[in-house]
C-alpha cells in the first residue's frame, strides 16, 4: 500500500526526520489560504498523486505569488496527471501539497528497503540526489552505498558514519544523518513498511538536511496490524479491477499485453506468464483465483480480466490439487455461460480427475479449447490472440 507524499511527511515528523513546511489543500481556497498560514513570498505547488516524475509532468510548479498558487492548485485539482510512472490514463489528484521553498546546497538520495536475498533491511544512500535511482545503479553501481541492518542489533552508529563520509558530509550533517538515519529506521519497522525513500535528501544553504520529497510504501499483508496506517488508503489512486478483485480474494495485476490469464496459484501464474511470452504472446493481467476455486470465484474473474478491453483471448490454467478438476470444470462451464466470453478461451486442467474435467469441457458445446500441457496451452492462446487481434483490425 502506498502513501501519498504528505502523509509520509506526517509520518517523518513523528519521528524526527526535518520536512518543510507544507499545508495540503484540497480546494483552490484551501491552497491560497496555504500561503498566509505558510507566509513568506513564494509556494511549491505539488500535484500528490502515487507516482514519479511528478515534476516533469507539471505536477509540482514554483510560484511568486498567492494568486499563481490559487490558479495552479485549481488546473491541477480535479485533473488526471500523467507521469513516466501512471500510463496514459494518469492518477486523480485530489489533493494538492503547498510548500516553503527550500535554498538547495546539494541533492542526495537516501532509502531503506528490504533486500530479501540477504533477509535484512538495507539502507542505499548516494550523492546522485533527485534522479531516477535505478539508472543510476545501472550506469554506475559505485554511485552507490549500501549497507545492511542486523535485525538482532539494529542499526549502529557506525553504519551512519559510513554513509555520511560517503556522501561527503561534514561532522556536524554527518551527526544529523545519524539522527535522521535513526528515526527512519524506527519508522520502517514500526509502520510494516516495504520502502522509505528520500529523493531528493537535500543539504540546505545553512548546512542542515532536509527530505525534500517523501515516499513510504507499506506491507499490505501487515496492514491488519497497521490499522491507523490502513485508514490512509486512498483506493482513487489504485487500479479499480485490482480493487474488485480484493474484494472476492482474488489478486489481479494488470499488465500491458492482450491475453488474460486466469491461475490458481502464484508460482503457477508467474509460470504460465512466462511461457506465453516465451511462445511470443503477452499476459494483460496476473490473476491468481487462489487454491478454492469456487464456480462464483472463477465468474468474478472471467469478469476482470473481460472488463480490459486489450484482451483478445484467454488462458484458464488450473491445477487441480486441493479442489478436483471436474469441479473445477463444472465451475468454469458455468462461468462461461454467465460471463457470455466473447473472446477466444484455452482451458488447461492438470492433476486430481483432470481427463474428466477435460471431457467435461469438451462436452459443454461451449466454443473452447483444451490443452494437456502449458506449453500447448501457450500456443493456443498466443495463436489464438493472433488471430482474433487481426479481426479486429481487418473490421
Amino acid at each position: 500500500m502506498n502513501l501519498h507524499e504528505f502523509q509520509a511527511k506526517e509520518l517523518f515528523r513523528a519521528h524526527a526526520v526535518g520536512v518543510p513546511d507544507g499545508v495540503v489543500a484540497r480546494s483552490p481556497g484551501q491552497a491560497l489560504a496555504a500561503t498566509r498560514q505558510l507566509g513568506g513570498e513564494r509556494w511549491v505547488v505539488k500535484a500528490q498523486v502515487h507516482a514519479g516524475g511528478r515534476g516533469k509532468a507539471g505536477g509540482v510548479v514554483a510560484c511568486d505569488d498567492p494568486a499563481q498558487v490559487r490558479a495552479e492548485a485549481a488546473r491541477l485539482l480535479g485533473s488526471r496527471l500523467q507521469t513516466a510512472q501512471t500510463g496514459a490514463d494518469g492518477l486523480p489528484v485530489d489533493a494538492v501539497l503547498v510548500e516553503a521553498p527550500t535554498a538547495i546546497a546539494r541533492e542526495l538520495y537516501l532509502g531503506l528497503l528490504v533486500d530479501r536475498a540477504a533477509e535484512r533491511i538495507a539502507i542505499m544512500a548516494s550523492t546522485s540526489g533527485g534522479m531516477d535511482i535505478e539508472a543510476v545503479a545501472a550506469r554506475d553501481p559505485s554511485a552507490l552505498v549500501l549497507v545492511h541492518v542486523d535485525p538482532v542489533v539494529g542499526l549502529m552508529p557506525w553504519q551512519g558514519r559510513r554513509i555520511g563520509f560517503a556522501l561527503g558530509l561534514d561532522k556536524p550533517q554527518r551527526a544529523a544523518l545519524q539522527q535522521m538515519l535513526q528515526g527512519l529506521y524506527r519508522l520502517f519497522v514500526d509502520s510494516d513498511a516495504s520502502l522509505v525513500e528520500i529523493n531528493p535528501l537535500v543539504v540546505t544553504a545553512e548546512g542542515g538536511l532536509l527530505a525534500l520529497d517523501a515516499k513510504v510504501n507499506l506491507d499490505a499483508n501487515a496492514l491488519y496490524r497497521q490499522p491507523a496506517l490502513e485508514a490512509l488508503r486512498d483506493s482513487g489512486q489504485e487500479d479499480p479491477r485490482e480493487l474488485a478483485a480484493a474484494a472476492h480474494q482474488l489478486n489481479y495485476i494488470s499488465l500491458d499485453g492482450n491475453i488474460g490469464c486466469m491461475v490458481n496459484g502464484a508460482g503457477l501464474a508467474m509460470a504460465t506468464m512466462d511461457l506465453v511470452k516465451l511462445h511470443g504472446g503477452a499476459p494483460a493481467n496476473f490473476l491468481d483465483v487462489g487454491g478454492g476455486t469456487t464456480a462464483e470465484r472463477v465468474a468474478e474473474a472471467f469478469k476482470l480480466v473481460l472488463s480490459d478491453p486489450k484482451v483478445c483471448a484467454v488462458l484458464v490454467n488450473i491445477f487441480g490439487g486441493i479442489v478436483r478438476c471436474d469441479l473445477i470444470a463444472e465451475g468454469i462451464i458455468r462461468a462461461v455461460r454467465d460471463v457470455r466470453i466473447d473472446v477466444p478461451l484455452v482451458v488447461r486442467l492438470q492433476g486430481t480427475k483432470a481427463a474428466e474435467g477435460r471431457a467435461l469441457l469438451a462436452d459443454s458445446g461451449l466454443e473452447l479449447q483444451t490443452a494437456g500441457s502449458l506449453s500447448e496451452a501457450a500456443d493456443k492462446v498466443v495463436a489464438a490472440a493472433a488471430g482474433a487481434g487481426a479481426s479486429t483490425g481487418s473490421a
